[in-house]
């Protein structure tokens, strides 16, 4: 299926995936966030793995996979949730057995550990998955059973980071976007938090229908946010000083389909101080070609 084929789908079906598109790849609840973009050549690096995400396509935003071995390497696996039975204890039912259970005894000394890297590898080879080897972990530890649920909980998840790492599919929209870039590059968007981002828009009264003139100069995440917040309705004007544009980079991040690029228009402030009745720039909070006047530097 082509490209543009799958554009057409997604249109038809945002929540799906298609070839091409951006997304946001969560990896192990928050511990590493990631923007990739879905191709059939693609691949991310997880710990010392390269793991195609060809996988990814055509799955539903909010998907959750697993790194497993295979005979070809490692590969995304997608998990589905357990639907059966019911895990939620019963009132009453709470273990009370760790009332007596402590940690002072234990000494972290490398020795409670019988299973080897030797042993691991070998599990590897003969096919075992992540989960296979981390409750292999749990039951040569020489000290699990004497720990607390607590401490016996942080064991498995720090062990099912490292042997099972989970990636959850995650859809780019400007929430996501503006925590993910605050997290991990701050200064690319003038250090803007998404709860600014959200006074931004509510103050310039950013509705659907309105004509928005912008002035960005952190990437982009602006300008995006206004385009995903009216939705395809009015124009977003992205202008700037000078005869050079500000980039807007992370307004690819967003998915936005051909007809809401078709409202995201740039030009310089002389050329419209220019239209406007000769304006000059110190003027430029007289500007009444747009309804709001959004600025963030």
């Amino acid at each position: 299926m082509s490209i543009n084929n799958l554009e057409e789908n997604s249109v038809l079906d945002p929540r799906i995936t298609w070839e091409g598109c951006s997304v946001l790849l969560d990896i192990n609840d928050g511990d590493r966030l990631v923007f990739a973009r879905l191709t059939a050549g693609s691949t991310l690096k997880i710990g010392n793995k390269n793991c195609a995400l060809r996988p990814l396509i055509g799955c539903p935003f909010g998907s959750l996979f697993q790194v497993e071995n295979g005979t070809g390497g490692p590969y995304l696996s997608r998990i589905f949730p357990v639907t059966e039975g019911n895990n939620v204890p019963e009132k009453g039912d709470c273990p009370i057995k760790d009332e007596f259970k402590d940690n002072r005894a234990l000494v972290d000394n490398n020795t409670a550990q019988s299973l080897t890297g030797e042993d691991i590898d070998a599990m590897r080879r003969q096919g075992a998955t992540g989960d296979d080897i981390v409750e292999a972990l749990i039951a040569n530890s020489a000290t699990f059973e004497k720990k607390t649920s607590f401490s016996q909980e942080k064991y498995r998840l720090k062990k099912q980071k490292k042997y099972a790492p989970k990636v959850l599919l995650r859809r780019p929209f400007a929430r996501s976007i503006c925590e993910t870039y605050f997290k991990k590059y701050p200064a690319r968007i003038g250090f803007l938090r998404v709860d600014t981002l959200s006074l931004l828009l509510s103050m310039a009264n950013v509705t659907a229908h309105s004509d928005v003139l912008v002035v960005d100069k952190i990437g982009g995440i602006l300008t995006g946010a206004v385009a995903e917040r009216l939705g395809g309705t009015g124009y977003v004007c992205n202008t700037y000083v000078g005869a050079t544009p500000y980039p807007i980079d992370i307004v690819g991040i967003f998915n936005f389909s051909k007809e809401i690029w078709k409202r995201i228009v740039r030009s310089p402030i002389a050329d419209l101080c220019t239209a406007r009745n000769e304006t000059s720039l110190s003027d430029i909070g007289c500007i009444e070609i747009s309804k709001h006047f959004v600025t963030s530097v």
